[in-house]
């Protein structure tokens, strides 16, 4: 199993030196990976509620965000052997002609550590300031991976679609990943599954439970082998709070990865057997000192 850590872009912990410490701090205590969030608005009167609190209110720490991939290549040029990922970038937010090179930018620079999660978005008023269709997401979602992959394929790159268009171009900026950067799509929905199965290197689930993943993890196994693709190649990074406490929690009441070292090995390893391949336990803090104690008692509690 490989361990990720969240870093502090949300939230008034970002900066450079929050930013620095924590990324050299997972390295040096083997996680495998970093990750990074992408926000964009805090709107005060939101239409759409947010789905992992109970009452649908937006996170205080969603009111600053800095930029995903920018924060993301800071962290690069302050480790060595970590990787990098994005959990998630919103795809109606971006162009993936110039994503493609902003990823691959990171992806040379950082020595091919760049990981890519992509997601869909779930906010009416970020998808009003951007300008994105909510109704074309899905068909949007299918071209924006192809021209990903096209840019970072060989030259000369050119894609004709209903929402994207590439002249037959000489591109020459590749990642260092051949073919690619692994991509991971996030989402529940049938058709999301049956899309990650059939064109990701893999699925990016966050805050569900470990009942929900029994039933959703064989579904997307069978979804690969319709695809004529191995599940075996396939990777299940699961994302969700974690936090070691010194006394046993009640299990009817804790959430997964929450309680003592014992219940937070357990879970580790129910989520192992179910077939996920990394875990990224998002551990907070109201300071930098407390986030780097959290991601000590995680790593040493997880194993």
């Amino acid at each position: 199993m490989k361990f990720g850590c969240i870093l502090p872009t949300l939230g008034p912990l970002g900066g450079p030196e929050s930013l620095t410490r924590t990324a050299q701090r997972a390295e040096a205590l083997d996680y495998h990976s970093l990750w990074v969030a992408d926000r964009l608005l805090y709107p005060v009167a939101p239409r759409t509620p947010y789905p992992a609190t109970p009452d649908g209110s937006l996170p205080e720490y969603f009111k600053r965000c800095m930029d995903p991939v920018e924060a993301l290549t800071f962290a690069a040029a302050h480790t060595r052997r970590i990787t990098l990922g994005t959990s998630v970038l919103n795809m109606p937010f971006y162009n993936p002609v110039v994503l493609a090179r902003r990823l691959a930018t990171l992806d040379l620079l950082s020595g091919g550590r760049a990981r890519v999660g992509l997601g869909q978005a779930w906010s009416a008023d970020e998808l009003e300031a951007v300008g994105a269709d909510p109704k074309a997401r899905a068909s949007r979602a299918d071209e924006f991976m192809a021209v990903l992959k096209a840019m970072w394929g060989p030259d000369p790159v050119g894609f004709q679609g209903r929402h994207f268009r590439v002249a037959r171009s000489i591109v020459g900026l590749k990642p260092v990943q051949r073919p690619h950067p692994p991509i991971y799509l996030a989402g529940y929905v049938a058709p999301a599954l049956r899309r990650a199965a059939s064109v990701a290197d893999g699925w990016l689930p966050a805050n569900v439970p470990v009942a929900g993943m029994a039933q959703m993890v064989p579904q997307l196994h069978a979804l690969a082998r319709q695809a004529g693709r191995d599940p075996g190649r396939f990777e299940i990074i699961y994302m969700t709070p974690a936090q070691v406490t010194s006394a046993p929690l009640d299990d009817a009441k804790r959430g997964t990865l929450c309680g003592s070292a014992a219940q937070v090995r357990g879970d580790v390893g129910r989520l192992a057997d179910l077939g996920v391949t990394e875990i990224i336990g998002w551990s907070g803090g109201g300071t930098v000192e407390e986030m780097l104690q959290a991601l000590e008692r995680f790593r040493e509690a997880a194993g």
